[in-house]
This record gives structure tokens, sequence and C-alpha cells, in this order.
């Protein structure tokens, strides 16, 4: 007590102290709040940078397989789809890695990548007949990545024929350029053939798939169905990347991008 104010100036003086104590109180409790906010987020962050560490990690141990050079997947199968990325990966794709008991596939649309149904090593040199499955998912892809996507057709044409008909010798007058070439014979058509992809975690690899929804569903233990629609192609990446993350997968967004075919998406 000041004894030299009186009773009411004292009772007074303890209220505005009282007010400015209840203040300071309410001040400590909402940083208290913000710094457990920060402090949450952060744990978040450090959570995420261990797991993409750690992913890194794992990523290191793996060699980069030689299909990983070209579009790729494996279908329902279990059979090895390759097909180019461009017109030079398409020179390569034909000449190089095709065997003369693989299925060749080629979509009846400009930009088509050139794709093969890889037949297993043990056959070599025999005859190979693939499931109509996977002919189905192979012709899926090769519309799919091809400008089907990117022009938001639902459905395009594909056919299939063998090795020994696709050839670099063009006709009489005519030049074929870098990842061009004839195909002579009889064809294997699947008209009408819908475009399907999605992407997802492919276990066996340890890295990211993309292909017909059917072969991805078999294969991966996480993915995500791909609409076409009017998001771009990088942002989309970013929103499949966060998917990932939560799931406790992480990849790039150069990852996703290289893997997508070329176009827009349906992802919010």
């Amino acid at each position: 007590m000041d004894l030299s104010k009186s009773l009411d100036e004292n009772a007074s003086a303890y209220f505005e102290k009282a007010k400015e104590s209840r203040k300071k109180i309410l001040g400590l409790k909402k940083a208290l709040s913000i710094a457990q906010t920060k402090s949450a987020e952060q744990e978040e962050k450090d959570k995420q940078k261990a797991i993409e560490k750690s992913v890194a990690k794992e990523k290191k141990k793996l060699s980069k397989k030689w299909f990983m050079h070209f579009r790729w997947f494996f279908t329902s199968d279990n059979l090895l789809v390759i097909g180019g990325r461009d017109a030079k990966n398409n020179e390569e794709v034909v000449k190089n890695r095709m065997k003369k008991n693989d299925v060749y596939f080629h979509a009846e649309v400009f930009g088509a990548p050139h794709c093969v149904i890889c037949a297993p090593e043990s056959l070599k040199e025999k005859e190979f007949v693939a499931p109509e499955s996977s002919m189905s998912e192979a012709a899926q892809f090769a519309v799919t990545f091809s400008k089907a996507w990117e022009e938001v057709r639902p459905i395009a044409d594909a056919y299939s024929v063998k090795p020994a008909q696709v050839s670099k010798s063009a006709k009489s007058g005519e030049f074929l350029g870098t990842g061009a070439f004839m195909i002579y014979g009889e064809r294997n058509w699947f008209k009408k053939t819908p475009l399907t992809c999605a992407i997802g975690f492919f276990n066996r690899e340890q890295t990211l798939m993309c292909g017909p929804l059917s072969a991805i569903k078999k294969h991966c233990t996480f993915f995500v169905e791909l609409k076409q629609g009017s998001t771009s192609k990088e942002l989309s990446a970013k929103v499949l990347r966060e998917r990932f993350i939560k799931k406790g997968y992480s990849f790039s967004v150069d990852d996703f991008v290289s893997l997508l075919p070329n176009g827009s998406f349906g992802l919010a």
C-alpha cells in the first residue's frame, strides 16, 4: 500500500496493474501459439527434408536402367514397353533396341512415338506372341504419348507390325528424316483406342512409372490417374510432387515433367 494515497487511489492503481498483467498474459499466449505453429511447420519441413534425403540416397544406390533413357512402362503381364521421346530417340528405339521377335507399335497420329513391346530375354530368337492385354496397353501407350493428348482427343487409332515390316528404305523419290520409318505389309489395327494415363511409384525399381492406368494399377503401390484438362504440364507436375511427398515418395518436379505426356491435365 502507498500510504500517501487514499484507499480508492491504491485500489485504482492495483486495478491498472492487473489490466497490464492481463494484457501481458494474452500477449504471451499469442506469442506461444505463434511459436508452436512455427515449430510445427518447421518440424514438418524437417520431416520432408529427411524423407527427400533418404529417397535421394536410395535413388543413388540404384543404377539407372537402360530403358529409362526412353519412355517406358511394364505391362500388366510384366512385359517392358519402350517408346521414343523425340526424333533422335525414336531412331534409337527402332535401329538399336528393337529385336526381330519384338512387337512394333505406332499411333496413326502426327508426333507419335515409335514403341516396342520387348520380347523376354529368355525367348532370345524364338517366336514371341504378346498377350492381348499387353497389346492393348501398348496401343494405349502409343496414342497417349502422341499429339492426341495435347489435342485433347479421347481416342485415336494405333497399329502393330513385326519388326521386319519397319524399314528406313523410302519409296523412290522420297526421303526419310531422323525418326521417320516406312511400314510395309499388313498392319494389325487397334481402332478407337482410348487415351489412358497414370503415374505411380514403381516399387521394383524404386522410381516413378507413367503409362496406361491398368498397368500402373498392377505395379504401383501409390498412383494418380491423369485426365486431360487445362492445367499446364509444369503446374500439374508440382501438384503431383506434393501428393507423392505426402505419401512419403519424394521426387523432383523435373522427374514428373519428364514422364508426363505433352499437353494439359485435369489437376486442381
